[in-house]
């Protein structure tokens, strides 16, 4: 998957997030996509950069993606994210 790709996926997510849940999406993805951001901060910020959001939320993917070592989502969550995911990579 491309960091393209990412950052789409990133914006719908923070997107479509509830308010006062936005940055907990940003928390989530780097959870759910861990294993995909492979190349550490500079692919973290080109994510975001796509993504269109602040640069300074890159911290907030490190620190999901750092989480993701000790927490588990619940299915309907991952569920939620592979629905955006097939909306966007087809």
């Amino acid at each position: 998957m491309t960091d393209y790709t990412l950052g789409c996926i990133l914006k719908r997510m923070y997107d479509s997030a509830p308010e006062g849940y936005k940055v907990a999406s940003i928390h989530i993805f780097g959870i759910y996509y861990a294993d995909r951001i492979s190349n550490g901060i500079g692919q973290i910020k080109e994510i975001i950069k796509v993504s269109e959001l602040p640069r300074s939320y890159h911290t907030e993917v490190a620190k999901g993606v750092k989480l993701s070592d000790c927490v588990l989502l619940t299915d309907s969550v991952a569920k939620q994210i592979q629905k955006i995911e097939t909306e966007i990579v087809g």
